[in-house]
C-alpha cells in the first residue's frame, strides 16, 4: 500500500469537540451485568487494556480500581475507540453500563496522538503499527471519502502510543504498516516489499518453484478427462467451470477482455477475499484451481500421498503469517536479491509408476496452484524502492488463452516506476502535478506456428519504445517486414512512437539488458 495518509489535528478543548463523546450511560456497556461494580454517587479510575473494534461498536478490556484499592477487569463495549492505555473515571448508572465524564471523555481523546514530533521523530524516520480500528467519515458532497484509524506504534520511542490518522483508502483491522515520517501531520506508507523482508519472500519462492508446473499440462489434460467411476458429477461440474473461464486470442485484443482476463488469472484472489468479494461469482485461475483439488482429494485412495495437497494450500494459509513475522527481520537480513528471471521456465510432471489417474492430476493439479504463486511471489519481490528513490510496482502473472484447439500459457508482467519526490518542483504540495509514471510490459508466450515469442515495451509521456525477439528465423523476418504497418497503426491510436525493432534469438539477461528510459529534468 502506497500514499500519504493526514495525522488528525489536535482537538480544541470546546463543547463542540467534546459532543461526540459526551453522551449518557450507554457510552460503555458491559458484556456481562455487574450489580453493584461502583457504589451509587461514586466514581471509580479505570485503564483501557485493550481495543478490539467489532462492525460498528469497540470492544474494550478495562481494569478497574475503586476507592478500596481493590482492582478488577470488566469487558464493555463502546461506540467511540478508546485506544489502550486510556484512563478513565467511570461511575456506573445501571447493572449493564458505565457512564464516563465529559473531562475524562476529553482527556482520554488527547491520549491518542494527533501529530508528530519531529524533534524525537524527524522527518524520514520509518514508523511501524498495527491497525485497531477504521471507520469510514461523514462524506462531504463532491470530496473524495475519507478512513479514519487508529494505528498502535510498535517502534521507536513512541512505541505503545496510538496515532489517529485520515486515510484515503481503508485500513484492514490487524494490518501490520511501515510510514515514513513527512512532516507533523503527514505520514508516507511504505510498500510491503519495499521493507528489508525480502528474504522471507525468496525463501518461499523458491519453495513454490521447486514444485511448480506449467499450467497447459494439467489443462490438456482436463480436456480430454474420460468419463469414469472416479469422474463424479461434481468434479465434471468444476472442470468444465475451469474450462470455460479461459479466454481466447480474440478476447484478448480488445481492451474490456484483456482487462477481465487479468482480473480473473488468480493473481488477485487474495486481495478479492480480504475485501469481501465473494470469489465465487467470477471465474479465478487459481479459486477454480483450489476447488478442483477440493473435489478430487476424496476420491482419492486411502494411502494416497497427500504431500501434492499441502503443498497447493500451505502458502495460502501460510502467506499473512509469513509476512507479519518479516516484519520483525527489519535491519536483520541481506541486501535485496536480484530479480526473478522472467518467462517462467515450462516445467512438465510426468506420471509416476503405480500412480492413479486422479492422483496425477491431484498432482498437476497442485503443481499449477505453486506456479501461479510463484508468479504472485515473484511480484513481491520485484517491488519496492529502487537504489535512486524511485517506487517499482510490479504485477506478473500468468493467463493461458484458447488458440482454436490449443490451450497457449501467456505470461505477463506490468512494471510501473515513479519519479522520486525530490524531482517535483513545485512549492505548494496543492500545485503539484500528478507524478510522471514509467509503464513497462512484458510478454512471453509459444504460439505456432509463430514459435516462441517475447515482447518488451516501455511507455512514458506517451512515448512508446518496444523490442521484439523471436526464436525462428522465419518469424523475425516476417515481424520486421510488418514492423512499419505497426508503428502506423500505434502512431493512429495518439502514441509517439521511438525505437520499435525485430530481433532473432532471446533477450540477453543481466541487470543492464533492459529498455532504459530516465527521468529527464527538463529544468535543468
Amino acid at each position: 500500500m502506497t500514499g500519504e495518509m493526514n495525522i488528525l489535528p489536535l482537538p480544541q478543548t470546546t463543547p463542540a469537540a467534546t459532543r461526540p463523546l459526551a453522551v449518557s450511560g450507554e457510552l460503555l456497556k458491559l458484556l456481562t451485568p455487574m450489580e453493584g461494580l461502583i457504589t451509587a454517587g461514586q466514581t471509580a479510575k479505570a485503564e483501557v487494556l485493550s481495543l478490539k473494534q467489532a462492525d460498528q461498536t469497540f470492544q474494550l478490556l478495562l481494569k478497574v480500581t475503586l476507592d478500596s484499592g481493590r482492582q478488577t477487569t470488566v469487558q464493555a463495549t463502546s461506540t467511540q475507540p478508546l485506544p489502550q492505555g486510556t484512563s478513565l473515571a467511570i461511575t456506573q448508572p445501571s447493572a449493564g453500563n458505565l457512564a464516563v465524564t465529559v473531562q475524562q471523555a476529553i482527556a482520554s481523546s488527547v491520549a491518542t496522538l494527533t501529530r508528530i514530533d519531529t524533534a524525537q521523530l524527524p522527518v524520514g524516520t520509518l514508523l511501524q503499527g498495527k491497525v485497531l480500528t477504521s471507520q469510514v467519515m461523514s462524506q462531504v458532497p463532491g470530496q473524495p471519502t475519507v478512513f479514519r484509524s487508529m494505528v498502535s506504534l510498535l517502534n521507536t520511542a513512541l512505541s505503545g502510543s496510538t496515532l489517529s490518522i485520515d486515510s484515503p483508502t481503508p485500513l484492514r483491522i490487524g494490518t501490520l504498516l511501515s510510514a515514513l515520517v513527512q512532516d507533523t501531520q503527514t505520514l508516507k506508507f511504505v510498500p510491503l516489499s519495499s521493507r528489508q523482508e525480502q528474504l522471507a519472500v525468496t525463501q518461499q519462492l523458491v519453495s513454490q518453484q521447486s514444485r511448480q508446473g506449467s499450467l497447459d499440462g494439467l489443462l490438456k489434460i482436463l480436456q480430454n478427462l474420460p468419463l469414469s467411476d472416479q469422474t463424479s458429477s461434481d468434479l465434471r461440474t468444476v472442470v468444465d467451470k475451469l474450462l470455460a473461464g479461459l479466454p481466447d486470442v480474440q478476447q484478448l485484443s480488445t481492451p474490456k477482455g484483456l482487462a477481465q482476463a487479468l482480473a480473473n488469472s488468480g493473481l488477485f484472489l487474495e486481495a478479492k477475499l480480504l475485501t469481501g468479494q465473494n470469489p465465487t461469482l467470477t471465474p479465478d485461475m487459481k479459486g477454480d484451481l483450489l476447488k478442483l483439488i477440493a473435489q478430487l482429494t476424496p476420491g482419492l485412495p486411502a494411502n494416497t500421498n497427500l504431500n501434492a495437497i499441502i503443498a497447493a494450500n500451505t502458502l495460502a494459509q501460510a502467506l499473512p503469517g509469513f509476512v507479519r513475522s518479516a516484519l520483525g527481520m527489519l535491519g536483520q537480513v541481506s541486501a535485496k536479491p536480484l530479480p526473478t528471471s522472467f518467462p517462467l521456465p515450462e516445467r512438465l510432471l510426468q506420471s509416476q509408476d503405480g500412480e492413479g489417474d486422479l492422483e496425477h492430476l491431484l498432482r498437476l493439479a497442485a503443481a499449477a496452484v505453486s506456479r501461479l504463486q510463484s508468479h504472485q511471489l515473484s511480484s513481491l519481490e520485484q517491488t519496492g524502492i529502487t537504489d535512486d528513490g524511485r517506487l517499482l510496482s510490479t504485477w506478473q502473472l500468468e493467463i493461458p488463452m484458447r488458440n482454436l484447439q490449443d490451450i497457449v500459457p501467456l505470461q505477463v508482467k506490468f512494471q510501473r516506476e515513479e519519479a522520486p519526490e525530490k524531482e517535483q518542483h513545485h512549492e505548494r504540495r496543492d500545485e503539484r502535478e500528478p507524478k510522471q509514471q514509467l509503464w513497462r510490459v512484458d510478454l512471453a508466450f509459444d504460439m505456432e506456428p509463430l514459435g516462441p515469442l517475447q515482447i518488451q515495451a516501455q511507455l512514458i509521456k506517451g512515448n512508446l519504445s518496444s523490442q521484439l525477439w523471436a526464436e525462428r528465423p522465419y518469424t523475425a523476418s516476417l515481424i520486421e517486414s510488418n514492423l512499419a504497418g505497426l508503428r502506423e497503426r500505434l502512431l493512429a491510436s495518439g502514441l509517439n512512437v521511438g525505437d520499435l525493432d525485430c530481433h532473432l534469438g532471446t533477450p540477453p539477461q543481466g541487470p543492464q539488458t533492459r529498455l532504459e528510459q530516465r527521468w529527464v529534468d527538463e529544468t535543468a
